[in-house]
């Protein structure tokens, strides 16, 4: 019975003209345009600056910070005032004052001021926009100690510190995105998917007639869950070789690690699809109620922002998110190099998941209708 049902399930799938294309293209599209959007670096921070020094010293600090690539000199105003209504207008996110005794007190003290007044409407923009303002000042505080001997601008710390970035040492956002972005493809094809193929029997009527054979509930389910199994395997080997060939990004762990999840993960997903349908009467209904739940596990997943910033309530709620624990193993794995032993937490978890969607959705399929 299982091969008959698998054989329909596969002619089902691939006489639909969309969905094999869908499954080739949704992930060469994530790949070429996701990477470069979904990222959370700030550049091109619009600085405005009020220099009241006009000196060769002030001059050279606004060169370096032009540099720096982090800021865009969008507008030079002759007074704090003006500069505020550029801030006001849009025009500037940063203003930096330097204050008209500025090379004088660098050479009669060793220390001079300079003020970074930033629009927090933006909170991370205007946080991250001062702190990077911050250590390129710092850094010409330094160039100017080896220059003329102490010279140093208040709060500036002069000694030598060596940083060492492990698992990304580029600081690349793209390498901590991309083993994230491969796991909500998975999420949003082998989930709704599958969500959609019970329910549009369903409406076609196909599924009275599967209900009047002798065919028991779990093979059907079995039977609707290995395609896209499958699909979501090559799905994934797809993004992976994309992710080699345009950025150079291959795992720092093993390969078998990464499927072996993947295979317990794409069960969870797809088991959660089968439980929606079940309860959906219309193609409609189960897609609302899919993108609900799909909603809320991608942004309480960490994709974005970390677990551990959110709030005790929301760090809670991600305990039953299966999500949070495949993306954790990706990045792991993909970053760190770690092994299965390291992640044993996150396989007994996923594990629990996939029993029990996938145990609620032959239990929740009636074959009498």
């Amino acid at each position: 019975m299982l091969k008959y049902l698998l054989e329909k399930e596969f002619k089902q799938i691939f006489r639909n003209a969309f969905i094999p294309k869908l499954i080739l293209a949704m992930p060469v599209m994530m790949m070429l345009v996701l990477p470069w959007a979904a990222n959370q670096e700030i550049k091109n921070v619009k600085l405005s600056v009020v220099d009241n020094n006009h000196s060769a010293v002030s001059e050279r600090l606004i060169n370096k910070i032009g540099a720096s690539g982090y800021f865009l000199l969008s507008d030079v105003s002759t007074s704090y005032n003006e500069a505020m209504q550029s801030v006001d207008a849009g025009k500037a996110d940063v203003i930096l004052e330097i204050p008209q005794e500025f090379e004088k007190d660098l050479y009669r003290s060793s220390m001079a001021h300079v003020m970074i007044s930033a629009n927090a409407v933006n909170g991370m923009k205007g946080g991250l926009g001062s702190a990077y303002l911050s250590d390129i000042i710092n850094d010409f505080a330094r160039e100017l100690s080896v220059d003329n001997g102490t010279l140093t601008m208040k709060n500036s710390q002069l000694s030598i510190i060596n940083s060492q970035f492990r698992f990304n040492p580029t600081l690349d956002y793209k390498v901590f995105m991309i083993p994230a972005l491969f796991v909500m493809l998975l999420t949003l094809l082998t989930g709704f998917l599958p969500a959609l193929n019970i329910v549009g029997e369903k409406e076609l009527g196909t599924t009275e007639q599967l209900n009047v054979t002798p065919m028991n509930k779990g093979v059907f389910i079995l039977a609707k869950l290995i395609p896209y199994w499958i699909i979501g395997i090559v799905i994934l080997t797809v993004c992976m070789g994309l992710a080699t060939l345009i950025y150079g990004l291959f795992p720092a762990g093993a390969l078998a690690t990464i499927y072996l999840y993947a295979v317990v993960y794409i069960l969870v997903v797809s088991g959660m699809g089968i439980v929606i349908s079940n309860y959906s009467d219309t193609m409609q209904q189960a897609m609302f109620v899919m993108f609900f739940f799909m909603l809320i596990i991608i942004l309480l997943s960490g994709l974005f922002t970390p677990v551990s910033s959110m709030p005790k309530w929301a760090q809670w709620v991600t305990t039953f998110n299966p999500l949070k624990y495949f993306m954790e193993v990706m990045r792991a794995v993909y970053l760190k190099g770690s092994s299965m032993r390291e992640l044993l937490p996150q396989f007994f978890a996923l594990c629990g998941f996939a029993v029990v969607f996938n145990a609620w959705a032959v239990m929740s399929y009636k074959k009498s209708r």
